[in-house]
């Protein structure tokens, strides 16, 4: 099945925070127990440029991709992916439009990925700066 298409716009200098719900043909969730996600946002598809990577493996400051939803309380067998960056990782953030995508694996000898979304990412520049 060929990956969605999702277009967003992150706030520099603000928190982002969405969930997405993973479903499989028959609208069931999909159970995301022992998957792993990665997401690279760059300047354009092809681009040795990485403005920033979430991954399943939480920064320090939460960046990244949740398999418990974005409240972090949904057991995996939801298929909710919550995606997080920190409003600290969002204000190094600097760039006008860029393409990303989203992908998952399971598995761990020859694992099974699959690119879920892909899309536009439009950084809106923040006026106020420092921090709290």
């Amino acid at each position: 099945m060929p990956a969605g298409r999702y277009s967003f716009t992150i706030e520099q200098g603000a928190t982002l925070n969405f969930e997405l719900a993973y479903k499989d043909s028959n609208n069931n969730p999909v159970d995301l127990t022992g998957y792993q996600g990665r997401m690279q946002i760059r300047p354009s598809v092809g681009s040795d440029t990485v403005y920033i990577t979430l991954s399943s493996s939480l920064d320090d400051d939460g960046t990244g991709l949740n398999f418990s939803g974005s409240d972090g309380l949904n057991p995996p067998t939801s298929g909710t992916i919550g995606i997080f960056i920190s409003a600290n990782s969002s204000s190094l953030l600097n760039f006008n439009e860029a393409s990303y995508d989203l992908e998952l694996a399971t598995g761990s000898e020859f694992p099974i990925v699959t690119r879920l979304l892909e899309g536009q990412v439009r950084l809106s520049k923040n006026v106020t700066l420092g921090s709290f």
